[in-house]
């Protein structure tokens, strides 16, 4: 096994006071040459939006945009005529395709929205674009690995052009998970939303990153009581 580590305070930060991100991987003003992508995760933003304030209308082609609120309510609008509200528990997409024009605003003037914006590299260029979001049952990741994402239309979660499979979970202390890799050649991204963790040895705690590759498996093992997981497993190889 193979792994790289990214610690949460070695992220690139933009403070624009209506919004404060952290950027796992160069972003905007943030350019870091080894930091560029995990295999085919390109962007894996840790954003907090004021209340009432957000991203005007702009572009996207060629991605698979995931979002994943964490907190509060975030309201979108896409050139497709979708107008819809994200919440925590929810997971929304994005296939960007032949080109979309979108806008994501916090929906309530009194309280901050806090996500993650993740894009992917697809594994088809000019797909038709489309949108899709889903609201999860979050009980099901206690203690537990829940899959919120796949490359299969009908399977458990959203689907994405490309071999990727998204995991998260909600570990009490010393609670162990196997996991497989899903495909031959794809490595996981291990993002920790809260608590701590332990991998191979390594210990991971909030908003830390662990890039795992040259491995079938391994064991995830919560440190503290309520620790939250994402596990992004992708294709190591750019299309």
């Amino acid at each position: 096994m193979k792994t790289i580590l990214h610690k949460a305070n070695t992220r690139g930060k933009a403070d624009h006071g209506w919004l404060k991100s952290f950027h796992s991987f160069s972003f905007a003003g943030y350019y870091e040459p080894s930091r560029m992508h995990f295999g085919v995760l390109r962007v894996l933003n840790d954003d907090t939006v004021r209340g009432g304030m957000g991203f005007g209308t702009h572009p996207h082609e060629n991605m698979e945009i995931i979002s994943i609120p964490l907190e509060g309510d975030l309201e979108h609008k896409d050139s497709m005529g979708n107008t819809t509200v994200i919440r925590k528990g929810d997971i929304q997409v994005m296939s960007a395709g032949t080109g979309i024009y979108h806008s994501e605003y916090n929906k309530n003037a009194d309280e901050e929205v806090k996500f993650l914006q993740i894009w992917i590299f697809p594994n088809q260029k000019n797909v038709t674009p489309r949108y899709d979001q889903i609201t999860l049952d979050v009980s099901d990741r206690k203690n537990k690995l829940q899959q919120v994402l796949s490359p299969n239309e009908n399977d458990e979660g959203v689907w994405i052009h490309q071999d990727a499979w998204f995991h998260m979970g909600n570990l009490d202390k010393d609670v162990a998970n196997h996991y497989e890799i899903k495909k031959e050649g794809n490595g996981v991204y291990v993002f920790v939303l809260s608590g701590s963790f332990e991998i191979n040895g390594i210990l991971i705690e909030r908003r830390d990153g662990l890039g795992i590759t040259e491995t079938d498996a391994f064991e995830v093992k919560s440190l503290e009581d309520n620790s939250e997981i994402l596990l992004m497993d992708i294709p190591m190889m750019l299309s």
